[in-house]
């Protein structure tokens, strides 16, 4: 039931950059999974990045080696760092958190935010 509100969308050209922000209404430290979706016009919602309760990461691998997804615990927030961007990252991007049951990479996450726009022009 955590609150999450996302910030940090908006326009760039191919090849810039962008960082994303998720700042959650309670401590995330002891939060067993946290994550980035995102769901362009006409695709079904993609896991982008998740970063478990003890550190480890997930990426999906259209965006591996270009975006890193990390946690901020003493400001409650977490971040997606999206480099390189390309037209194809085009999409709205929602952070999750809390699974109801342990899988890795994680699915059936409990709490969303109602997501940033990112849009790369070519």
């Amino acid at each position: 039931q955590v609150q999450l509100m996302e910030s940090g969308g908006g326009l760039v050209q191919a090849g810039g950059s962008l960082r994303l922000s998720c700042a959650a209404s309670t401590s995330i430290s002891s939060i067993n999974a946290m994550a980035w979706y995102r769901q362009a016009p006409g695709s079904e919602r993609e896991l982008v990045a998740a970063i478990s309760i003890k550190g480890i990461t997930y990426y999906a691998d259209s965006v591996n080696s270009r975006f890193t997804i990390s946690r901020d615990n003493a400001k409650n927030t977490l971040h997606l760092q999206m480099n390189s961007l390309k037209p194809g990252d085009t999409a709205l991007y929602s952070c999750a958190a809390d699974t109801k049951r342990f899988y890795w990479p994680p699915t059936g996450f409990r709490s969303w935010g109602q997501g940033t726009q990112v849009t790369v022009s070519s």
